[in-house]
């Protein structure tokens, strides 16, 4: 068994490293994508006339693409249906958004939820009727 170190079943290997080139932060402006944040296709990439320059992304990058094709997903549904690292994902999306290919909808900051004590009542009104 010389340097065969995995499963010969398990098919071609490619070390995450080499999906993100080496990079291990999303883009140039350090976005972080929350594994709630949902990523959505841009109007143009929702039609597919951006073609061209699909045909110049990696594959990994086409994946995804084609899984935001299907609906929007969060970044931890995109990662779990691409069987990659959410850290290659989230360098991988950020490529995208950098290329104008999807869009991101960041979860709502907690300061900007409504009260608990509000959501109590409201669930006790709808009990009383």
């Amino acid at each position: 068994m010389e340097g065969q170190w995995y499963d010969a079943e398990a098919g071609p290997l490619v070390r995450p490293y080499a999906m993100t080139g080496g990079r291990t932060k999303p883009g140039p402006h350090g976005v972080r994508f929350d594994l709630i944040a949902l990523v959505a296709l841009t109007s143009e990439g929702a039609d597919g006339t951006d073609a061209a320059d699909e045909s110049l992304l990696g594959p990994e990058h086409r994946a995804l693409l084609g899984l935001c094709r299907a609906e929007t997903q969060s970044v931890a549904e995109l990662a779990a249906d691409a069987d990659l690292p959410v850290g290659v994902v989230r360098v991988l999306l950020g490529d995208l958004l950098e290329a104008g290919h999807v869009k991101v909808s960041r979860p709502v900051p907690p300061a900007q939820l409504p009260d608990e004590r509000i959501l109590r009542e409201v669930i006790e009104g709808l009990r009383a009727l």
